[in-house]
C-alpha cells in the first residue's frame, strides 16, 4: 500500500478508477466537478468515521483545508447541497453494481473458510432487519398510521460472512415475498427463520436442488412416516420423516420432510426444525440453524458501525444509495482483513481505520501495529484529525 497516501484513500484505492468510470458511463453520470469518485470519497468517509449528517460530513472534511481536500481528490470544498443532490439523483443501482463486484471478490477470498460443520456446501442465512423512519420525512415508506420504515433483506454467505444479495423494501412488505426474488443455488443450504415458512416457497428451494433448514411453526401439523435413530446425549429428542398433514400444504410440498426436535444444551430451549435434506445428521441440522446468529451479528454490526441507521437523504434513491455504499465499505474492510491476514475482528479493523483516516502510513503497518490496539476512541462519533 502507498505510504504517501491517506489511509482513507488507501482503502478506497482497492476500487479501481476504471471501475467507477465504467459504472458512471453505464448510468449516464456526466460531470467534471463532483463525479462518482468524489461522491464515494465523501460517503466512504462518512461510513468509516460515523458522521451523523450531511452538514457533519461537510464541516469535518472542509476543516482539513484545501491541501488535504486536493490530495483526497476533492478539487473544491465539499458542499452538502452537492452531495445531497448526487445521492438523490444518481441511480442507486450504480452503487449496487459496485458492491456486487466487491462481493464476488470477497467471496473468492473467503471460499475456504472452515465453519466447523464438516460441510463443503455453500451455506446461506436469510433474514431481514427493519429500520424505523419518520413518516413525515419518508411518506413513501409508510408502515403504520404513525410511522414509516424500510426492511433490509439479506442473503448472507456464512463464509466471511459476506452479504450476497440485499434488497431494500418498505417495512410493510411481508418477508416471505422476498424469496420470490432469489435464484437458489443447487446443493447449497438456506437457513431461514419462521417468517419465511411457506411451503410454496420452500418447494422452489427443493426444486432447484438446494436444501433448507427452518424453524417449524407451532401450529404445523405433521404426518410421520418413520423415524431415524436418536443419538443419546446429542440434544436430539426425535428425528422424524414425513409430510405436512393438511392437503394444501402437502400439495405445495409433496416431497418427504424431516422434523427434528432438539433441546439446546446451553439454554434448555426446545426447538423444532424442518429440512428437506434426508441424510445429514440431525445434530448437524441443529448446528446449521445455530449458525444463523451470524446474520443477526451482521445486522447489528452494520447498524452500529456503518451509517444505515441514520439516513442522509429522504428519497428511495438516497436511502438505497447509502445502504449500498455502506455494504461496499463493509466488504472492502472484509477484503482488507483477509488480504492483509489481519488478526482480530472486522470491528477492530474498522475502529482503527475510523480514527486514522488522514494518517499517511502503509495500511498494513497501521493495522498490524500492536500499539493501535489501545488507540481506539470510546466515543463512536470521535474523529481524530491529524
Amino acid at each position: 500500500m502507498n505510504s504517501g497516501r491517506y489511509i482513507l484513500m488507501q482503502v478506497l484505492d482497492l476500487i479501481e478508477r476504471k471501475t467507477l468510470t465504467r459504472l458512471a458511463e453505464r448510468y449516464n453520470v456526466r460531470t467534471r466537478h463532483f463525479g462518482c469518485r468524489q461522491q464515494l470519497i465523501c460517503m466512504g468517509f462518512a461510513q468509516l468515521t460515523w458522521r451523523e449528517s450531511l452538514r457533519d460530513i461537510e464541516e469535518c472534511l472542509n476543516a482539513k483545508g484545501p491541501t488535504t481536500l486536493y490530495h483526497l481528490g476533492l478539487r473544491e470544498p465539499v458542499a452538502r447541497v452537492t452531495l445531497a443532490e448526487a445521492n438523490e439523483q444518481r441511480d442507486w443501482r450504480l452503487w449496487q453494481d459496485l458492491a456486487t463486484g466487491l462481493i464476488k471478490r470477497a467471496r473468492r477470498l473467503y471460499a475456504g473458510e472452515d465453519l466447523g460443520l464438516d460441510l463443503d456446501e455453500t451455506i446461506y442465512a436469510l433474514d431481514s432487519t427493519t429500520i424505523d423512519l419518520s413518516l413525515q420525512l419518508f411518506p413513501w415508506a409508510e408502515f403504520r398510521s404513525t410511522k414509516a420504515g424500510v426492511k433490509v433483506h439479506t442473503q448472507l454467505d456464512l463464509r466471511g460472512p459476506i452479504p450476497v444479495h440485499i434488497e431494500v423494501r418498505t417495512a410493510r412488505s411481508h418477508d416471505v415475498l422476498w424469496l420470490d426474488a432469489l435464484i437458489f443455488e443447487p446443493g447449497a443450504f438456506y437457513l431461514l427463520d419462521r417468517a419465511y415458512m411457506d411451503f410454496t416457497r420452500l418447494a422452489k428451494i427443493a426444486q432447484a436442488g438446494a436444501f433448507f433448514v427452518t424453524r417449524a411453526k407451532d401450529n404445523l401439523r405433521f404426518s410421520r412416516f418413520g423415524s431415524n435413530p436418536k443419538v443419546f446425549g446429542s440434544g436430539v429428542s426425535s428425528d422424524q420423516v414425513g409430510q405436512p398433514t393438511l392437503p394444501k400444504a402437502r400439495d405445495a410440498f409433496p416431497w418427504p420432510l424431516r422434523r427434528i426436535r432438539f433441546v439446546d444444551p446451553d439454554t434448555g430451549k426446545k426447538l423444532v426444525f424442518l429440512t428437506n435434506h434426508l441424510e445429514v445428521p440431525a445434530t448437524t441440522v441443529a448446528a446449521l440453524y445455530k449458525n444463523r446468529w451470524q446474520i443477526e451479528l451482521f445486522f447489528r454490526w452494520i447498524k452500529q458501525h456503518l451509517r444505515i441507521k441514520h439516513f442522509f437523504g429522504t428519497s428511495p434513491n438516497a436511502v438505497k444509495t447509502q445502504v449500498w455504499i455502506a455494504v461496499s465499505i463493509y466488504v472492502l474492510i472484509a477484503i482488507l482483513h483477509k488480504e492483509l491476514k489481519l488478526p482480530g475482528s472486522l470491528h477492530r479493523t474498522l475502529q482503527i481505520l475510523s480514527v486514522h483516516p488522514f494518517e499517511k502510513i502503509p495500511l498494513h503497518e497501521l493495522l498490524t501495529d500492536t500499539q493501535n490496539k489501545t488507540i481506539i476512541s470510546n466515543n463512536p462519533n470521535q474523529l481524530w484529525l491529524w
